[in-house]
């Protein structure tokens, strides 16, 4: 994935000068600014981030201005993007996709007196930074046994988007946990390399499909994939991904992972209109709201729907972790013991696959 120089006149130079000094003693107005990798009508990860702007416009009336822009290229255009949302008055701004990573870190250095928050990113270089996250892998290993106990073919699949550590480790989740309660279950992965692209995102489900896949994950954007699996008259369940994509209810969509960002996006806000902000690591999960698990429906049975919703109240209770040993890396070597759960370092940096899954990384 995609990971000039300005010449600012004396007069916009002293006005981020005085705007700096009044976030430290709080603000009586904010401008909030959000940067979506895809359109917001997408129903899946930018819809559900715009749903969180618009808490903060909710939560905030007239002392919050929301400004956003959608379907921004990772790359040059984002950092062209975040600039021009910084000269216009934006005090915090909102990076929204993993590939805006190095476009926020060096927007930010030349914007000391703004705000950036970046999703799923690692690196918060400059004090104005902050990195926000979601364990998505929570909701992976739900969606999982669900998978292992419906499968007919024991065929699943899942369409990665690109592969990331964020994606790596949802997969690996996925599978873990259909092959705890399906000893015979077998994994497809596609690669879509793609957020959103609705086409491309319909024929790896299509591809899957075909090889006789019958439960279909996805880490991409878009309803398509759901689309495909209604075609084919209930053979073929699915899950909604990032929100909960009601209009697929009660099959192929028998579940979701919600991302509510509301929370998260209404307290940083709040943070700068009074002065607290600080730059921040944070990785939110089912416990703390960030992650949700879209209602169960009737074309799941009733014990596998009490099986999952019980996994997911253990995870929010913290007396259940998805990644809990023994389990052996792709290559058989040990990777955790019995017993021993993961390391928040090694699944944010997992490159690797579990034991069991018979498809190669792309490098």
């Amino acid at each position: 994935m995609k990971r000039r120089t300005l010449l600012a006149t004396a007069a916009l130079g002293l006005g981020l000068a005085f705007g700096g000094a009044a976030q430290a003693q709080g603000m009586d107005k904010a401008k909030a600014c959000f940067v979506y990798v895809g359109p917001i009508g997408d129903l899946g990860w930018s819809y559900q981030h715009h749903q969180g702007a618009l808490a903060v416009k909710e939560a905030y009336g007239d002392k919050v201005e929301i400004a956003w822009q959608e379907s921004v290229p990772e790359g040059a255009d984002a950092e062209r993007v975040l600039t021009q949302m910084a000269l216009s008055g934006c005090n915090i701004i909102f990076t929204t996709s993993f590939g805006y990573m190095d476009a926020t870190n060096a927007v930010a250095a030349k914007f000391p007196d703004v705000k950036f928050e970046h999703a799923t990113g690692y690196k918060r270089e400059h004090p104005n930074v902050a990195i926000y996250n979601a364990r998505f892998y929570e909701g992976r290993a739900i969606q999982g046994h669900i998978a292992g106990k419906m499968t007919k073919s024991n065929k699943i699949g899942y369409i990665g988007s690109f592969p990331i550590p964020e994606v790596i480790m949802g997969i690996n989740a996925y599978y873990l946990h259909a092959k705890k309660v399906n000893p015979n279950v077998e994994l497809t992965v596609v690669w879509a390399y793609t957020w959103f692209d609705p086409a491309k995102e319909a024929d790896a489900a299509k591809a899957m499909i075909e090889q006789g896949v019958d439960v279909i994950a996805s880490h991409t954007d878009s309803t398509a994939p759901l689309a495909e699996a209604a075609k084919t008259n209930g053979a073929v369940i699915g899950f909604g991904q990032a929100s909960d994509m009601a209009d697929y209810k009660p099959s192929p969509r028998v579940s979701s992972i919600i991302d509510n960002w509301a929370p998260y996006y209404v307290k940083r806000v709040g943070q700068v209109l009074d002065g607290t902000w600080e730059s921040t690591d944070t990785w939110a999960g089912i416990n703390e709201g960030e992650v949700e698990i879209g209602e169960i429906t009737e074309a799941v049975p009733a014990d596998v729907k009490a099986e999952a919703e019980a996994m997911r109240d253990a995870i929010a209770a913290g007396t259940y972790h998805p990644f809990t040993g023994p389990i052996n890396k792709q290559d058989g070597s040990a990777w955790l013991a019995d017993g021993v759960t993961a390391p928040d370092g090694d699944l944010l940096g997992m490159t690797f696959y579990v034991e069991g899954i018979t498809a190669e990384i792309p490098q």
